[in-house]
């Protein structure tokens, strides 16, 4: 069975490649697929297959340009999808920053009242963002973030580490990372106790070990 979690974030991955494709055609219509895909930051070839996905939904319409090249203009139905696609994100985006907040105060709360003082954020992330809000309103000392792909000093005005034993004493740790958050939870309790590896629930991190087919 798929991975219900995977499959959100390609669905939402998949629209926003859309909308911003859908945006660069509206703002200039004489972009090249090279520079189309370098607007939007994905591979030539994905730009490609998204482009002509939406002229085949008749979103795009191509028209042939002097030295064999095209220019793209956006159809009414192609006005009409960008508009839904910008609400649905904004709606996505206020969404996931009202949850994120609610949970990360939870976990946050839990830290006070368990009198782990010293917390450490896992991973640099719109998510580390939000927690880092969270954390003024808690007697807590946010120590830094560990993010080994970053290499800046900080992130959001908190110190940056590429190692947990970078920070020193750590009373717990709360998980931000997005794209990997299984594998950081994972690796986080075999260095601190499970009950000191806070999760957010919207990461979808199973804190049980896996009972697997022999």
């Amino acid at each position: 069975m798929a991975n219900s979690g995977n499959s959100n974030s390609e669905t939402s991955t998949e629209a926003e490649i859309t909308l911003g494709l859908l945006s660069v055609v509206e703002k200039n219509s004489t972009h090249t697929q090279r520079l189309i895909a370098g607007e939007l930051g994905v591979a030539l070839g994905l730009a490609n297959t998204y482009l002509k996905r939406c002229i085949k939904k008749g979103w795009i319409k191509a028209n042939e340009a002097p030295a064999n090249r095209y220019a793209y203009y956006l159809t009414p139905t192609g006005f009409a999808e960008k508009s839904r696609l910008t609400a649905d994100y904004l709606s996505y985006s206020f969404n996931f920053f009202r949850g994120a907040r609610n949970q990360c105060s939870a976990l946050f709360e839990e830290c006070r009242s368990s009198g782990w003082n010293r917390i450490a954020l896992i991973g640099a992330t719109d998510l580390a963002e939000i927690a880092i809000l969270c954390a003024r309103d808690f007697e807590i000392d946010l120590i830094g973030i560990v993010d080994p792909k970053l290499s800046q000093s900080t992130y959001a005005g908190v110190p940056l580490a590429a190692k947990l034993k970078d920070l020193g004493a750590v009373s717990a740790v709360i998980v931000t990372e997005l794209q990997e958050a299984q594998l950081a939870y994972d690796t986080l309790v075999a260095l601190l106790p499970r009950e000191r590896v806070l999760t957010p629930p919207l990461l979808k991190v199973s804190r049980d070990k896996p009972i697997l087919a022999e």
